[in-house]
């Protein structure tokens, strides 16, 4: 292991695991969604959630997705020929149709019309509909937050999760990503699922040979279980009870009916079975703290930085600052990745070379 390099989350200690830089990472998930079938445009945008997944230290996110993807790409009900369509809508609303290709290339595209509205009105709203989901959502708040708007995002899932009181899969794991941004250094985000765990990292467990925390999920005869297979296999719960519950609710119905596209219910029923990413939509909301700060904007960047003060002045993390340390290791001395992974992404394609 290089020397000074922290340990990053779920990061494995097998001498057989293979050390990648960043620039090779995206190479390997490059050249597998390319080989896969995704167009140029379609596959960098991808490529890039992948590694910087990775450079921030979150795998579950990272080249652990890349099997899944090209699962995805190659289920009957995804489009690799997609093109984004923005349709820039009256008033501060963007709507951009990702034509049932995954929501990326969609936000990239729409996000300078986004940016361009949120300045005009203070507050604008970006929908994304027909889009495949897979991806953190950090990286797309933390974009908005470095242009100095502030920015939440949140969408649905599949139905994976109960509800309080409940056994049966009603809800998604349904993330919710918020960021602030903060002149001179690193904005403040963060991105969550409401769901008590990530599917991703109960997965992640099971291929590890981990149990779970009590109360992360039900068996198939709704028992609660800390086996992360028949968590899978059962249902996941909300964390917080019925507070997690209620908010996990309040996505499925703001990146859902409100925006004309699928709960995560439908998103299960749309998938029939193919196992592919959840397709849906995405709700994005960006706010300019200068238009709606009443004039004073130095004033309300002061009381913001004497509330994060508050948390760092008494030895609190604030969200996001481990990812922020990860990221500043990992882009000098590149990631781990186990063996078993590694071999698996070689032979669907992956060239360490390409990106």
């Amino acid at each position: 292991m290089p020397k000074g390099h922290p340990v990053t989350e779920d990061m494995p200690a097998d001498n057989a695991d293979v050390w990648l830089s960043l620039n090779e990472v995206g190479s390997l998930a490059l050249s597998v969604l390319r080989k896969a079938g995704l167009p140029e445009a379609h596959a960098r945008p991808v490529a890039q959630s992948i590694t910087d997944c990775e450079r921030d230290g979150r795998k579950s996110h990272g080249l652990l997705r890349l099997p899944g993807c090209v699962m995805t790409i190659e289920s009957p009900n995804f489009r690799p020929d997609a093109e984004p369509r923005i349709h820039e809508m009256d008033g501060a609303i963007v709507r951009v149709d990702a034509g049932f290709g995954y929501s990326l290339p969609a936000f990239e595209q729409a996000l300078p019309h986004l940016e361009r509205k949120t300045r005009a009105f203070g507050v604008a709203v970006l929908a994304i509909n027909n889009c495949f989901h897979f991806s953190a959502l950090w990286p797309e708040v933390e974009r908005i937050a470095r242009l100095g708007l502030a920015g939440l995002a949140m969408t649905p899932s599949h139905s994976w999760v109960a509800p309080f009181g409940g056994t049966r899969p009603v809800l998604g794991t349904n993330p919710l990503a918020f960021g602030w941004p903060r002149p001179g250094q690193d904005p403040y985000v963060f991105d969550f699922a409401t769901s008590a765990m990530a599917r991703g990292d109960i997965a992640m467990a099971g291929r590890n040979g981990e149990t779970l925390p009590e109360g992360c999920g039900l068996d198939a005869e709704g028992r609660s279980t800390t086996d992360p297979k028949a968590v899978l296999a059962g249902a996941m719960l909300t964390f917080g009870g019925h507070k997690g519950t209620a908010l996990s609710t309040m996505i499925e119905l703001l990146a859902g009916p409100l925006i004309g596209d699928l709960t995560s219910r439908g998103s299960m029923e749309f998938d029939a079975g193919a196992q592919a990413a959840p397709c849906h939509g995405e709700l994005v909301i960006a706010f300019d703290p200068d238009r709606l700060g009443g004039g004073d904007a130095e004033t309300n960047r002061q009381r913001a930085e004497a509330l994060f003060a508050e948390f760092t002045d008494q030895g609190a993390r604030l969200p996001s600052q481990h990812r922020y340390l990860a990221r500043a290791a990992n882009e000098k001395a590149g990631v781990l990745v186990p063996r078993d992974l590694f071999d698996r992404i070689v032979e669907l394609g992956g060239d360490r070379t390409a990106f």
